[in-house]
């Protein structure tokens, strides 16, 4: 399912289909082939979404029971400077989550000043990889939830 929902949120981020139409088209044709496995996928998109690694990492916190975080949410300091733009933001907790990619080897550095600068201005960031997402699902799990200040239970969908 994620590579769907990777490929809807590509489609939607390249603006080659607007969200209410493909949400439209899917709830319109309830009978047709196919439109069954679909809805899911069309209902986990989102358009700010600029990787597949960013869709994956999304679509495990909100499957494990963590509220859907915002994509790409521009964030300033109380002067109203930009500082930066996370990968997905936990707005009520000034929680900021980056998905750190092969390219991030190549812009280390101005990564780290607008960290610097983020932390500076009272976010929270975590940050996390590839292996994060696909080896310690569970671990990237606990520790949003921790960020959160959820603890785990039956009723948020954990042990």
């Amino acid at each position: 399912m994620a590579d769907a929902v990777a490929a809807v949120d590509m489609a939607l981020h390249k603006q080659l289909v607007v969200s209410a139409q493909l949400a439209a088209a899917v709830a319109g044709r309830p009978g047709c082939k196919g439109v069954i496995r679909l809805r899911q996928p069309v209902g986990l998109a989102e358009r700010g979404a600029e990787s597949p690694m960013e869709t994956r990492l999304r679509l495990l916190l909100v499957l494990a029971g963590l509220p859907r975080p915002e994509t790409q949410v521009s964030l300033f300091d109380e002067q109203g400077r930009f500082l930066g733009r996370p990968d997905l933001y936990y707005r009520s907790h000034r929680l900021a989550l980056e998905y750190d990619g092969a390219t991030h080897r190549d812009t280390l550095t101005g990564d780290n000043r607008r960290q610097n600068l983020l932390v500076n201005a009272g976010y929270r960031i975590l940050r996390f990889t590839a292996d994060d997402v696909l080896r310690n699902p569970d671990s990237v799990v606990t520790q949003v939830r921790q960020a959160l200040g959820q603890r785990d239970s039956p009723a948020n969908g954990r042990p």
